[in-house]
């Protein structure tokens, strides 16, 4: 049977991914949802507004709004369906693009309500994140005496934990 963390960390996965292929598709094309396809380019025609950095680089509201709904398109993928170290390396990047969405609410001034999803997700990665990175709990191993013919788990053979004495 599967771990606890195990099945937390693909329930998670799953879920996210979904959700950042979903919102990228949105951001790439109007057929998911018209509406909601003309809030992002309305949104990020303010991003570029408010960074005329962005501007001077040759960043259009476009070109960041598709590179933004691709990158989170193709990590949401990896986090849906490829295993191991990838969709840890997925999982770093979408974070990071949410700090990125994060930053570009504040910057023009977005209500919570119009960034909220963001945190929620961005906090819910992170969660991902520390627990696939903390490694998996081994069981401790039982040693048995052998003692007149009885067997016998030995019990607190293992070394004093840190800050302890060991009394005899």
């Amino acid at each position: 049977m599967a771990s606890p963390r195990t099945i937390t960390i693909v329930a998670l996965s799953v879920a996210l991914g979904l959700f950042f292929v979903f919102m990228g598709t949105i951001k790439l094309t109007p057929r998911l949802s018209r509406d909601a396809y003309n809030e992002m380019k309305r949104a990020y025609k303010s991003y570029v507004r408010a960074l005329p950095m962005l501007k001077k680089m040759g960043v259009s509201s476009i070109l960041l709004r598709k590179s933004i709904g691709a990158l989170e398109v193709a990590c949401g993928i990896v986090m849906t369906l490829v295993p191991g170290r990838p969709k840890d390396v997925a999982n770093f990047l979408l974070l990071l693009l949410v700090l990125a969405v994060l930053f570009f609410h504040q910057l023009v001034g977005d209500p919570l309500k119009r960034y909220a999803h963001a945190l929620v997700f961005g906090i819910l990665l992170t969660c991902r994140l520390l627990i696939a990175r903390q490694p998996e709990e081994q069981p401790p191993e039982k040693r048995i005496l052998s003692v007149n013919g009885d067997e016998q788990p030995l019990i607190n053979e293992a070394a004093p934990e840190k800050g302890k004495m060991k009394v005899s």
